[in-house]
């Protein structure tokens, strides 16, 4: 078969650095009229600073798509695992459960 033939077929490479993924525990999500900007932290207990470790930034369209994908997936997570507790309003300062520490 030649490669008029083959249907529509797209190659995705992922690096070992991307591949090794980056942990987030807080997604802020801002957008214009043009775009959505999802970033995405990190924050730990007992610092009061943090920094973006990663930034994706969507068209209205796509940002759409990724949240239907999203669902989708949840949905078949939590059809296999039950339902994910979501915490509605997470503590803050997150403590992660523990006490907080005194010098």
């Amino acid at each position: 078969m030649n490669d008029i033939n083959k249907p529509n077929e797209l190659s995705i490479e992922l690096s070992e650095e991307v591949a090794e993924g980056i942990y987030s525990n807080l997604a802020i999500i801002t957008h214009s009229n043009t775009e959505f900007v999802v970033d995405f932290l990190r924050i730990m207990p007992g610092v009061p600073k943090t920094r973006v470790k990663s930034r994706i930034v969507l068209t209205p369209e796509h940002a759409k798509r990724f949240m239907n994908a999203l669902q989708d997936n949840i949905e078949k997570y939590e059809s296999v695992n039950g339902p994910i507790d979501s915490h509605e309003t997470p503590p803050f300062p997150m403590n992660f459960g523990g006490t907080t520490g005194e010098a």
